[in-house]
């Protein structure tokens, strides 16, 4: 699951990411109201983490334009307001919750837990491809009935590449996604971490679901499920 952290404090946004990430979720994180808008505009996102003291464009407002344009994205308002007033405005606005600072990194990933629980009818929370399945909100991968153990970063980009089977993810992508907007480390990480989950994945069974796509990527599929569907 993907997490967008406005927040001008660098400090803050930075240790926020770095607990997110040991939870195994994708975090990108913007320090400004602008890039905000501009983020949720170019990538989706599963929740927005959102202060309300921003430049260039207030968190007030930006809560204002999301709930036109994404109407079901979850919010947490993070900010140093703790008056009744300020509080009901803001869930009046469209907020899901709302922290005040100072707070605990535990409070907030339960509260960011529960607001992901509750999911709209269409994203399903359980995932499925022939004998695997992976269940985003336990954050386990099972196949064949085997339970199948992944680090935080291979979780991450298998959850993605399962969210649309068949679907062929460039390395830019991934990057993109798993990675965060920052990266800049081994140009192969892609195809390092594509060969990790192929061993726990693929390996160890007869059916193989994750596919190179020569000069263009990589994606999940079924094959067994494609043959017979053809041969109808």
């Amino acid at each position: 699951m993907r997490i967008l952290i406005v927040e001008d404090d660098r400090k803050l946004a930075e240790f926020l990411a770095r607990g997110l990430r040991a939870e195994r979720f994708a975090v990108d994180v913007v320090g400004n109201g602008v890039e905000g808008e501009s983020f949720l505009g170019s990538f989706d996102y599963d929740l927005m983490v959102l202060d309300l003291m921003l430049p260039q464009l207030s968190g007030s407002e930006l809560l204002r334009r999301v709930r036109r344009s994404k109407p079901q994205l979850p919010v947490i308002v993070l900010t140093a307001r703790d008056e009744i007033e300020d509080k009901v405005a803001h869930f009046e606005a469209g907020a899901d919750d709302y922290l005040t600072k100072p707070f605990d990194f535990a409070e907030l990933l339960v509260r960011i837990k529960a607001l992901l629980r509750r999911t709209p009818a269409e994203r399903s929370d359980v995932l499925r491809i022939a004998d695997l399945e992976l269940n985003r909100l336990t954050q386990q991968v099972r196949r064949a009935g085997q339970r199948i153990d992944l680090t935080a970063k291979e979780y991450a980009l298998f959850e993605y590449m399962m969210c649309s089977p068949g679907r062929v993810f460039s390395r830019a992508m991934i990057l993109n996604h798993v990675w965060d907007q920052s990266f800049e480390g081994v140009t192969n990480i892609v195809d390092v971490y594509v060969r990790y989950l192929r061993r726990k994945v693929d390996e160890p069974f007869p059916v193989k679901l994750i596919h190179t796509v020569r000069g263009v990527g990589y994606c999940v599929r079924d094959p067994e499920a494609e043959r017979k569907a053809a041969s109808e």
